[in-house]
């Protein structure tokens, strides 16, 4: 379609939109939004073509086409996805055409037309996917240089705050939003709902459209009933260290479910390749290297384990970690757990270079027993990268170095680590 005046204004997620606004008119780049499904990717296109209206560029100008849209869903082939673009495009246009394609993945070999766009120097050519199957094709290998990716997650607490008020939602106490936004997660249409059995119905309806979209119409999956088991069970142990062989076990002896480690550790690459999961790697601080093994996994949103559980009890212990990896995941750090000889950090956060920060969580460290653990790793960190302490305490007071902060502060402030 061409865009037109009267589309409804879109809740701009500012953090996002600055990583894109360098690139908007860049012919030679291809942007590529990524992120789970319903995080919402297509309103983040949405705002860029508002702010491209603002600018003044043409409706006429901006081609927009949704490929899991009514008209557009029988588009499965390049020919047939150039075909849908020529049809939309300004005839005799001068300048720029903006060209955005929502959910490209839905086209085996799409690469071919996007690049030929990006290739033709008067197209500025933007692109979101569901999947990380939408980045790891051969031929994307080969636009290498050539694009540039946005990784969108789920609301942050201080953008589910924005949210409540773009939508007129009536003001809470903080610490109120705060555990509402840990439950139900940060998917943005779930904010719309006010009854919180509605919300858990709409996550439970994006993680099974996610199954059938994202991972059955990519793999032919022949036990379904096995890897719904393996699902729950990964969704249910979010940040606890894998041990592929102990998985095993547990299905084999709990639940009568024999199972490959080969075919388990299949199962969850699949999650993290439609981003149910995010794998969080395990770094040796000593050495500077990667540790083979012992790795977490952490959910895109917490929404999903709440909505796939009866039970609504808040463990705040690895709530608070989920929410500190994705949030430090959003501001474009690299996230590792931290091995320091036989103790472990919560996280290593990186940047470029050779940056970095030692990272603790935890919901309070009033008991003295409790701070202790805490500090213990970073007592056994003999560099100088700055040591944070994240907890929930109303009055944090660092020592020994360790910066200690509110977490919920901090996000509601959406700032970097200092």
């Amino acid at each position: 379609m061409m865009w037109g005046d009267l589309m409804p204004k879109r809740y701009r997620r500012e953090q996002y939109l600055e990583k894109i606004r360098p690139f908007v008119d860049d012919t030679g780049l291809i942007k590529v939004v990524t992120g789970i499904r319903r995080c919402g990717k297509s309103c983040l296109m949405e705002t860029v073509v508002e702010e491209l209206r603002e600018r003044g560029v043409g409706k006429d100008h901006l081609v927009y086409l949704d490929l899991e849209k009514r008209g557009l869903r029988s588009v499965r082939t390049p020919d047939q996805l150039e075909e849908a673009i020529e049809a939309r495009l300004p005839r005799d246009a001068k300048g720029v055409v903006y060209l955005f394609v929502d959910e490209v993945q839905r086209v085996e070999g799409y690469e071919e037309v996007v690049n030929a766009y990006r290739a033709d120097g008067s197209f500025s050519v933007f692109i979101t996917g569901s999947n990380s199957y939408l980045l790891s094709g051969e031929l994307m290998t080969n636009l290498t240089g050539r694009y540039v990716e946005v990784e969108l997650f789920t609301l942050s607490f201080s953008e589910h705050l924005g949210m409540r008020r773009f939508l007129g939602k009536p003001e809470e106490p903080l610490a109120q939003s705060f555990r509402s936004w840990l439950r139900f997660g940060g998917f943005p249409k779930a904010v719309e709902y006010d009854d919180e059995a509605a919300k858990a119905r709409y996550i439970q309806d994006v993680v099974e459209q996610i199954i059938q979209k994202d991972i059955r119409a990519r793999r032919q999956i022949r036990n379904r009933n096995t890897f719904e088991r393996v699902m729950t069970y990964v969704i249910n142990n979010f940040g606890a260290p894998t041990n592929l062989t102990g998985i095993a076990d547990y299905l084999r002896n709990t639940q009568g479910v024999a199972i490959k480690r080969e075919t388990l550790a299949s199962y969850i690459d699949l999650l993290v390749a439609a981003k149910v999961l995010c794998r969080c790697p395990r770094f040796d601080v000593k050495s500077r290297r990667s540790l083979q093994g012992g790795e977490k996994y952490y959910l895109a949103d917490t929404g999903i384990y709440f909505a796939r559980n009866v039970d609504a009890t808040l463990n705040y212990g690895p709530l608070l970690e989920n929410v500190t990896f994705t949030y430090l995941r959003s501001r474009d750090y690299a996230v590792s757990v931290g091995s320091v000889g036989k103790l472990e950090l919560d996280f290593i956060a990186r940047r470029t270079g050779d940056s970095y920060a030692y990272v603790q969580v935890s919901m309070s460290v009033a008991d003295p027993g409790v701070e202790e653990r805490e500090y213990r790793p970073f007592r056994s960190v003999r560099d100088r990268w700055p040591c944070y302490l994240l907890t929930l305490d109303p009055l944090p007071e660092g020592k020994d170095g360790v910066r200690h902060l509110n977490l919920m502060e901090l996000m509601v402030q959406g700032s970097d680590l200092e």
